[in-house]
């Protein structure tokens, strides 16, 4: 009891009470195991006829998931279509020729089918990108990325899937002194088997920056709105990184599980490959470095966005390639890991399973669930 209300104590004083009352009172296990994968469901529409194959075969990976004994949460960790797919015309009417309104509700429709709880958070290509030639200019970014909130995160505080689990949103446990962090109620944080799991709402591509969105969403209010929305979203995320963090070490956790969609080191962003956009995320990580050096646990980070499965230790080197660009100093304890593709031969979901009582506390294995994935056969 003193132990739960010295934990109160501490994150009432930073205005999060809410976190500390359900981070603390979690039940205790020995180890927690969860599927993560991301980058699904995609349906090719870059072929004629559309490629249906994805979004049919949907099931498979659901069935894969949710047969195994082990698992006890899913995580998804953004893109729920491709970046060559239109986005859904929200709040536009008539509709965008070419778009896909339901395209929200049908993904929603297959999240419910996991029979454990799942996590989600946003990716670009579902809000960011919509402006984009490629997704046939199909959405206005913001008015995409509230039709997204309004659909998935309807009941703030609590996931998707089959069961609901109770979590901590920055919709309700917002620092008090940014009381426009409220908006953000897809950042999500919660306590399992001694591990602190936090979300943030960081999409690929160059944060929502770089990229000047297409006409008609190129307006002078649109390019402020665009610059504003980055800003605050990632001041945002960075608060909400540092209470989960705050969270972690007032609770003893023993390892910080940090998830969201964009691949913060992708090679093809680095100038010397011709790309640009990883500056755009440099305050983020920037935080990441320095919470994660000082939290003496292993910290693990999860995303999406490049499709190929890759284990690394990103801020090994600050002497690297993005090294240069975030300026960090060596960060040791912190292990990447992203998720394969859907649309990547074979197309695996990730079984993670960390266990607090060992000194490096994490363990997986790729899942296959289907070789073929553009193809009808989708065998395993």
């Amino acid at each position: 009891m003193k132990r739960l209300l010295a934990v109160a104590a501490l994150l009432s004083a930073a205005g999060l009470s809410t976190v500390a009352a359900i981070a603390a009172d979690t039940i205790r296990n020995d180890q927690v195991t969860v599927a993560v994968f991301g980058d699904w469901p995609y349906a090719d529409t870059t072929v004629t006829p559309p490629n249906k194959f994805l979004l049919e075969n949907a099931p498979v990976l659901i069935d894969s998931i949710n047969a195994d004994p082990d698992v006890s949460l899913v995580i998804h960790v953004g893109d729920i279509h491709s970046g060559s797919e239109p986005c859904t015309s929200a709040e536009i009417f008539p509709p965008i020729a070419k778009s896909i309104p339901d395209w929200n509700q049908r993904i929603f429709y297959q999240f419910q089918q996991f029979v454990f709880p799942v996590v989600y958070t946003p990716g670009d290509n579902e809000w960011a990108d919509c402006h984009k030639s490629k997704q046939l200019i199909s959405g206005h970014p913001l008015k995409e990325l509230a039709s997204v909130r309004q659909l998935f995160f309807s009941k703030p505080g609590h996931t998707l899937g089959g069961q609901d689990k109770e979590v901590v949103t920055q919709g309700t446990a917002f620092d008090p002194t940014h009381p426009d962090d409220a908006r953000f109620i897809e950042n999500v944080m919660w306590e399992d088997a001694k591990v602190m799991f936090v979300t943030v709402n960081m999409p690929g591509g160059s944060n929502n920056d770089l990229s000047p969105w297409t006409a008609p969403f190129n307006t002078a209010a649109d390019q402020v709105a665009q610059a504003a929305e980055k800003d605050q979203r990632t001041a945002a995320d960075i608060r909400w990184l540092n209470a989960a963090f705050d969270a972690a070490r007032a609770n003893n956790d023993k390892a910080v599980v940090v998830v969201l969609q964009a691949d913060l080191w992708d090679p093809q962003a680095l100038p010397a490959a011709g790309g640009q956009g990883l500056d755009q995320y440099a305050s983020f990580v920037q935080a990441l470095a320095d919470r994660t050096s000082r939290s003496g646990v292993e910290v693990l980070l999860l995303n999406g966005d490049t499709h190929l499965f890759n284990v690394d230790h990103p801020l090994a080197d600050p002497n690297s390639g993005t090294g240069k660009i975030y300026h960090t100093q060596a960060v040791p304890n912190l292990t990447r890991i992203t998720v394969q593709g859907s649309t990547n031969s074979p197309s695996e979901w990730l079984k993670l399973t960390i266990d607090g009582r060992k000194p490096y506390p994490y363990s997986w294995q790729n899942v296959v669930y289907c070789r073929n994935p553009l193809h009808e056969d989708c065998s395993p």
